[in-house]
């Protein structure tokens, strides 16, 4: 069977490294190479197939007809531009391309959402992990136009250490992050708010996020819980969010408040959505969780390289 031939840049990180193993493990992708250049030379095994890093200027680019960049901010958009032009299409995981930073004629790589704009792209930029539980989160009800204007939503969302990359930082060594839980980056000063900002503008939201990330000690996944002040009571707020995502294989609606250990590992989001109960004004609570490596990361990529392939959109991913 003919397989697309696939490179990943930055195979060295968590989230380029778990790129590999889904490339591998593909049916209708080859993993090529793999660039890594603190690790060239290095020799790792996906799915039985040996792979040896190479450095990233010596990518064999004009073999591959999908690239996965999941090079660092600020590096990332030059390799996209190589790809490119070697006529590979390409996902960027990097910030560089993305709302609020980016071209405007870049589609968002939430499929989701944004599907028709992502379909026949040279080049797709994969969103971040928090913007994915986010938006996800708060889309069925920016249509409608149920959100008050003048009441910030705000947003408090829980990490995986995997989410702050691979390279070694005093902050997360083990004796810092077990048995513990802090926030980070307070005063809404994330750099995922600049693309949460403008993705909701371009859905037609009019209000504000206060966003509070915090750093869990476990490995990976992200549980976000969203308070989000509505104009007037909303009976069944969930048939909402039901209707909105009915055809999406890889949203669920939950009865229940979901947990990380429901998403470990797949290419889904879990969201439950609720009124607030002893409260003035009326209020829906929504939690959703993701796997950041994987709907949060390399798993929203591999679903993005489907499209861009026209390829079946789930293939290569569990739901």
């Amino acid at each position: 069977m003919h397989k697309i031939p696939a490179g990943v840049l930055g195979a060295s990180g968590y989230a380029g490294r778990e790129l590999c193993q889904l490339v591998a493990d593909h049916p209708s992708l080859s993993l090529e190479f793999a660039t890594a250049n603190e690790q060239c030379g290095q020799r790792a095994t996906f799915s039985g197939k040996e792979i040896v890093f190479s450095a990233t200027e010596d990518a064999p680019l004009e073999r591959a007809q999908i690239v996965f960049s999941a090079l660092p901010h600020g590096a990332s958009s030059h390799w996209v531009g190589r790809a490119s032009e070697a006529g590979a299409r390409v996902v960027d995981l990097s910030q560089d391309l993305r709302p609020g930073t980016g071209p405007e004629n870049i589609p968002y790589g939430l499929p989701e959402l944004m599907r028709s704009k992502i379909k026949g792209a040279r080049v797709v930029a994969n969103p971040g992990c928090y913007p994915t539980a986010m938006l996800l989160a708060l889309a069925p009800a920016i249509p409608s136009g149920m959100i008050r204007a003048d009441s910030p939503v705000s947003v408090v969302a829980a990490s995986g250490v995997t989410g702050a990359g691979s390279s070694p930082k005093p902050e997360m060594m083990f004796a810092e992050v077990g048995e513990n839980y802090r926030a980070y980056a307070v005063g809404n000063s994330h750099r995922h708010m600049l693309e949460v900002r403008e993705t909701i503008r371009s859905l037609g939201g009019d209000f504000d996020i206060v966003f509070t990330p915090h750093l869990l000690p476990v490995s990976r996944g992200i549980l976000a819980t969203i308070t989000v002040a509505l104009k007037e009571e909303i009976e069944a707020p969930s048939e909402t969010w039901r209707a909105f995502y009915q055809s999406e294989p890889f949203v669920q609606i939950a009865d229940e408040a979901p947990a990380l250990k429901q998403v470990v590992h797949r290419n889904s989001v879990i969201i439950n959505v609720r009124r607030a109960a002893n409260v003035r004004t009326p209020t829906l609570i929504i939690v959703a969780a993701i796997d950041n490596l994987m709907k949060g990361a390399a798993g929203q990529a591999v679903q993005n390289a489907n499209l861009l392939l026209g390829l079946d959109e789930g293939q290569g991913l569990r739901v």
